[in-house]
């Protein structure tokens, strides 16, 4: 249950840091960012950027941090692949003597 609540919230975090990197605006003013036309940044002169660098920061923070803690979740459940595979054995018949 706790496992899944993490999940969901460590996919939404990638959706939205993947969201806020599409919409900066690069050095060569190539982007999303630059739609609308106008060299205007959207909170301002110069702290529009300086925030959408904030929160791409934030968010890469927590997706890695969350991605480290959710792999030692799955590990501690004991869910981990296991390349220790034993095929079950068969008891195999006795030849009968005559």
């Amino acid at each position: 249950m706790l496992y899944g609540l993490l999940l969901s919230g460590y996919l939404f975090v990638c959706i939205l840091l993947v969201l806020i990197i599409l919409i900066q605006k690069g050095k060569s003013s190539i982007g999303l960012g630059s739609l609308g036309g106008s060299s205007q940044m959207l909170f301002g002169g110069g702290t529009g950027q300086d925030i959408f660098q904030k929160i791409t920061w934030g968010l890469a923070a927590i997706f890695l941090v969350g991605s480290l803690f959710l792999a030692l979740m799955k590990s501690q459940r004991g869910h981990t692949l296991s390349y220790d595979y034993k095929p079950t054995t068969t008891q195999q018949e006795q030849p009968t003597k005559k």
